[in-house]
């Protein structure tokens, strides 16, 4: 049987468009098994829907003990991946053929292209896939095969495999003012690919450097320019590969502002805000844009993506990325803390979770990217809430020729001392201070530690100076995170100093950090393992090596993806219901008795508009810190942990700093104390501002192309037309469409709930 025929004949596939069935017909591939043959393994990515066309196929778990446990046996028209479909988990189960078999395989993107046009469809599918959710919440074994699965994932955040629907090309340009350097990813040659470098363009001694499949080749361009550069980059690249043949180009780009986090397709319009952002980096951005136009001119038929070296640092609060200087001056002018390296800090998060086989999501990391320009990030529960660079690269860690951090006064002091003008007080801040300026040897660490070694007592005090910074700052994000699940080294001298690693970590002990002496020397390539920590500490220390190309590379190919769902999510133009969410409390069985007395149970007040929920006749008190909150509703049903759910205005009248989570998600939450009629209960932890989210149904989330844990852009209807991003999609069958905001969010925008939302903007995907 053909493809068109068994799709078809497989049910809730009947009567699609043609368009649709072409769509399906030309995206997906039959695979011919023998008995006992994978079709998908246990812990794989989830990217593939399947029908089952001839013979059977089983869904195949294997327990701890090793036993097989048979969780199905499907037939022909029978289907399996619709679960990874929704929720973007791994497969939970090997999926092997029990009989010579057939099989069609549709990769999700496409599916997801036709579950948007055809509701029918849609909803067939979202019945199977919510009864599955309803079972996963009864069944604990469910639950633990999903955790299994994602520990068992090799590749859980995709840095290895990109998401590309044509050749499976990636090229990345980092074009600066000097150099210009690249590199071709290419999927079907994972180990190969190309790459080079142009290196003082426009001086004497420029040579273009590239290292393909034949070698190393060096070709001499003595003073010419950028264009010369780029067209060197393009004629090696026309050898190796067509130029068509490139799915999308990602260019480094310096600053992103505060418009820009998440890498963008460019256009037009996106050039237009980006040539907005030179004023930040005038040494970088004219070099980065000029890459940009260039690669569009040459290719213009291939997406081009702009990937910020300030965009991780985006989800910092605003209490940690002010000054405090006038409040007109951010405002105005933009004076603010925006953080740098951040394509290294965010591979480096997404390899630590890797290597620890624990969600991101989970854990409180502090990443040390050290070499010649150093940074350090805080990173809780996959958002970056601290960086150790300020507005400019300067602020922060003593570098290789950086300063660091310097008070303001000194700077005027030297200015006025030395009748030194802004460029030559710039020029000595960057290029003659740091390792270089404390030393007098060098700013590379290398030759400053051989000097220290040699007695030279400024060499010395340079690496103590460095070290201390570097130790100063790992305590004071320490305490920011409110503790930690590991500490990570990398960049040049993260990775191969042993000595830093050592000197950075004594004296750590008392916040768990404490180094194997033995593995710390083991050189990299010589280390079984990355943890470099002493067995009996439960705190890993961590050495990986970061790779900002293959980041932006990863970036450029989900920024397409993204943009093709978006497209897809606006072709759905559904209002979406806005819901202001009042402050509230949600309480466990133990804690309603200890307030209300023993036997309580909540008393039913009304329903909300979430199947299931309802607000309670009961109220408490919150009592914190500083002040009180009186009178807070409790809303039902009771649930496993008591939960507060406050805005910002209540966090200061308690005096806590409750950080931004999804519900539920309360490891390293504030606690404080709740009052009741018969009693008072202390919470250890519970205190959340609620991150904004969608409730969807499966058949909503298929409807708009969307899966759960998507984040995404709403724009909201009104005098103001306001646009709402890091929107949490979140999908439970019992759950009715709704927009969630908080109370202070709606005030400020002037919202009220009955107003009507629309979807604008996909900014990550599962």
């Amino acid at each position: 049987m053909d493809p068109l025929s068994l799709l078809k004949s497989t049910p809730g596939f009947e009567d699609l468009s043609p368009a649709s069935y072409e769509t399906l017909a030309g995206a997906c591939r039959v695979k011919t098994c023998v008995p006992g043959e994978p079709i998908i393994r246990f812990g794989e990515k989830g990217t593939l829907f399947g029908v089952v066309a001839e013979g059977e196929v089983e869904a195949v778990r294997t327990d701890p003990d090793g036993t097989e446990d048979r969780q199905a046996v499907l037939g022909r028209g029978e289907y399996f991946g619709e679960m990874s479909l929704m929720t973007g988990e791994p497969t939970t189960a090997d999926v092997v053929a029990y009989s010579p078999a057939k099989v069609l395989l549709l990769p999700h993107a496409s599916l997801h292209e036709v579950l948007v046009k055809e509701p029918r469809l849609a909803t067939s599918l979202a019945s199977t896939i919510s009864k599955r959710l309803v079972n996963r919440e009864k069944d604990r074994r469910e639950r633990d095969a999903v955790a299994e699965a994602r520990r068992a994932e090799p590749d859980p955040y995709g840095l290895k495999q990109f998401p590309l629907r044509k050749g499976g090309r990636v090229l990345t340009v980092n074009c600066g003012s000097s150099s210009l350097k690249y590199r071709l990813f290419d999927s079907a040659d994972p180990a190969g690919g190309l790459a080079g470098s142009v290196e003082r363009i426009g001086l004497e001694g420029m040579e273009h450097v590239s290292q393909g499949a034949s070698g190393p080749t060096t070709v001499p361009l003595a003073g010419a320019g950028h264009g010369a550069a780029f067209e060197a980059m393009m004629e090696a690249i026309e050898a190796s590969v067509p130029l068509d043949g490139i799915d999308v180009v990602g260019h480094r780009v310096v600053h992103g502002g505060e418009k820009h986090g998440q890498a963008v397709v460019v256009d037009d319009g996106v050039m237009r805000s980006l040539k907005a952002c030179e004023k930040f980096a005038p040494l970088h951005m004219p070099a980065n844009l000029a890459g940009i136009e260039e690669a569009r001119r040459r290719m213009p038929r291939t997406p081009q993506v702009a990937v910020f070296d300030t965009g991780f640092h985006r989800t910092i609060p605003k209490p940690a990325y002010l000054y405090g200087l006038p409040y007109a001056w951010y405002e105005e002018a933009g004076v603010r803390r925006y953080g740098f390296h951040g394509m290294s800090h965010k591979y480096i998060a997404y390899k630590t979770a890797t290597v620890l086989r624990r969600p991101l999501n989970e854990l409180k990391l502090i990443t040390c990217h050290l070499g010649n320009g150093a940074s350090l990030a805080a990173i809780d529960h996959g958002r970056c809430v601290d960086t150790s660079m300020g507005m400019t690269p300067l602020e922060g860690l003593i570098m290789g020729t950086r300063t660091g951090d310097v008070d303001p006064g000194a700077l005027l002091f030297l200015m006025k001392a030395y009748d030194l003008p802004p460029g030559k007080m710039e020029s000595m801040l960057n290029r003659e201070s740091g390792l270089k300026g404390l030393s007098g040897v060098s700013s590379d660490m290398r030759e400053v530690l051989e000097e220290a070694k040699r007695g030279n007592d400024r060499a010395l005090t340079a690496v103590q100076a460095f070290c201390y910074r570097v130790k100063k700052y790992i305590g004071a994000f320490w305490a920011a995170l409110g503790g930690l699940d590991a500490l990570v080294f990398t960049g040049g001298i993260g990775e191969k100093s042993p000595e830093i690693r050592a000197r950075v970590c004594q004296g750590l002990s008392k916040i768990g950090v404490v180094l194997d002496e033995e593995k710390n020397r083991t050189p990299p390539g010589r280390r079984e393992v990355p943890d470099i920590s002493a067995e009996w500490t439960p705190l890993p220390v961590l050495v990986l090596a970061t790779d900002e190309e293959r980041m932006i590379a990863r970036e450029a190919a989900r920024a397409l993806e993204r943009e093709g769902y978006t497209q897809l999510m606006r072709a759905r133009d559904r209002e979406i219901p806005v819901g202001v969410s009042a402050h509230h409390v949600h309480l466990s069985p133990a804690h309603v008795e200890a307030l209300f007395g023993k036997g309580h149970t909540l008393t039913f007040k009304s329903p909300l508009s979430q199947p299931g929920q309802f607000a309670c006749e009961e109220r408490v008190n919150l009592v914190g810190p500083k002040g009180r909150v009186e009178r807070l509703r409790v809303l039902g049903p009771e649930r496993p942990a008591s939960q507060v759910e406050i805005a910002r205005t209540e966090e200061f009248k308690l005096g806590i700093d409750a950080p931004i989570r999804l519900s539920g998600d309360l490891e390293g939450t504030p606690g404080l104390v709740l009052e009741g009629p018969k009693g008072r209960v202390t919470l250890d932890r519970g205190v959340i501002c609620a991150l904004r989210h969608i409730h969807m149904t499966p058949e909503d989330a298929l409807g708009f192309g969307l899966k759960d844990r998507d984040v995404v852009q709403v724009r909201v209807a009104g005098e103001r037309g306001l646009i709402f991003d890091e929107v949490v999609v979140r999908v439970k069958p019992s759950f009715q469409l709704e927009f969630h905001l908080d109370t202070d969010e709606a005030n400020a925008g002037e919202l009220s709930s009955g107003v009507q939302a629309r979807l604008f903007r996909v900014e990550s995907r599962r």
